[in-house]
């Protein structure tokens, strides 16, 4: 293993932030692997998962198993993880902007596809390699001028160039999930069976552009823009897993999960051991747009009737909120049949508040289909 160090633009003098990568493996020897974790600093699951990964990559270094390069960076977001407000960590938005830290990466396919235009061919492997080159010089050149643009920038500079891009986060309370592209899920469909994924959220479009998307949306832009003149694949297979809730910090939760992304990189070749059996799909695939949320009305005390994991259907009681003062109890209902996959860990809801979400068949949302 080798650790790499990587300067983060200093917001004020004395306060030099650094972002750590572990590689294991050869650059060019095979497929790379991108892991990085609690991108979303508050959300802790996938740093225990990375130690767990870790120790794993190690031994199967030492044993001369790995048949590519993996890079794993434990803590994706320094900066969030010295955030922290009356005690409360505040990993999700940065202070001085008030931006998401997974959103709004860039979108580079104008600046590759002029880059390489002159210089596509008819072999698929060129033409992944031309794209590749010419992503890892946009994204050099990006402007990190700020904090958080260095460490954006760093992040991408580490991933673009990657097959498989895994993004740990976690829901508030919540099933284990994963978000990814609809034409990855040829892909992608291995590791939700080996992770035991409760539901997959699809989508080519999710709005405000988050980390995994940046990666792997470039190549289906491109493969459409070029359709019927120069072939290119879905050449970076990138997902958001979501390791359950907040809570959920446990060494078997860690153990159960890391040994599964290693038997999906086992599957795809990486890893020189026979792969394990393919458990069954538990559930197909949802369009990320029919995940529906569902919002109180009113303020109050917010008690649930349903858990996380739960089949819904339309106008099933979920939760109620209740007013402390008067006893007004309102009553939150699914709108759909599904999936009750993921509700908010408070127990008092603001009006308007999003307290719950329910994943369905049917696509009926448009626009940007992440929460905020």
């Amino acid at each position: 293993m080798q650790q790499q160090r990587h300067p983060l633009t200093a917001a004020t003098p004395g306060t030099a932030r650094e972002l750590v990568s572990l590689h294991f493996g050869a650059p060019a020897s095979g497929q790379k692997v991108y892991i990085q974790a609690s991108l979303h600093a508050d959300e802790l699951p996938g740093m225990l998962v990375a130690h767990h990964l870790r120790q794993h990559f190690s031994r199967l270094e030492r044993e001369g198993l790995l048949r590519g390069e993996i890079v794993l960076v434990p803590v994706a977001n320094p900066l969030g993880l010295s955030q922290t407000l009356l005690h409360v960590p505040q990993g999700r938005f940065e202070f001085a902007s008030g931006e998401n830290f997974n959103r709004y990466y860039p979108s580079l396919a104008d600046q590759v596809e002029q880059a390489v235009a002159q210089h596509l061919g008819p072999r698929a492997d060129h033409n992944v390699a031309l794209v590749r080159a010419a992503l890892r010089d946009a994204v050099a050149k990006q402007p990190a001028d700020t904090e958080l643009a260095s460490l954006r920038r760093r992040l991408m500079g580490l991933a673009c160039d990657a097959d498989v891009v895994l993004d740990l986060h976690c829901d508030t309370e919540a099933v284990l999930h994963l978000y990814t592209g609809t034409p990855l899920w040829p892909q992608a469909e291995p590791l939700a069976r080996y992770l035991g994924a409760e539901v997959s959220l699809l989508a080519t479009e999710s709005g405000d552009a988050p980390f995994d998307e940046a990666c792997s949306q470039i190549w289906w832009q491109l493969a459409e823009r070029w359709a019927g003149r120069h072939p290119l694949p879905m050449a970076c297979m990138a997902a958001t897993i979501e390791l359950r809730g907040f809570a959920d910090v446990s060494h078997p939760n860690a153990e159960r999960d890391a040994a599964a992304i290693v038997a999906f990189l086992t599957h795809r070749g990486v890893i020189a051991q026979p792969p394990a059996s393919l458990p069954p799909l538990l559930r197909e695939p949802m369009p990320l747009a029919g995940s529906i949320p569902i919002h109180a009305q009113q303020g109050g005390v917010l008690v649930f009737v349903r858990e996380v994991g739960d089949e819904v259907a339309c106008g099933d009681v979920v939760a109620e909120v209740i007013d402390p003062y008067d006893g007004r109890v309102q009553t939150l209902r699914s709108s759909i049949d599904g999936l009750l996959y993921a509700r908010d860990n408070r127990r008092f809801a603001t009006a308007g508040m999003r307290v719950a979400k329910v994943a369905g068949r049917e696509a009926l949302r448009s626009g940007k289909l992440l929460s905020a």
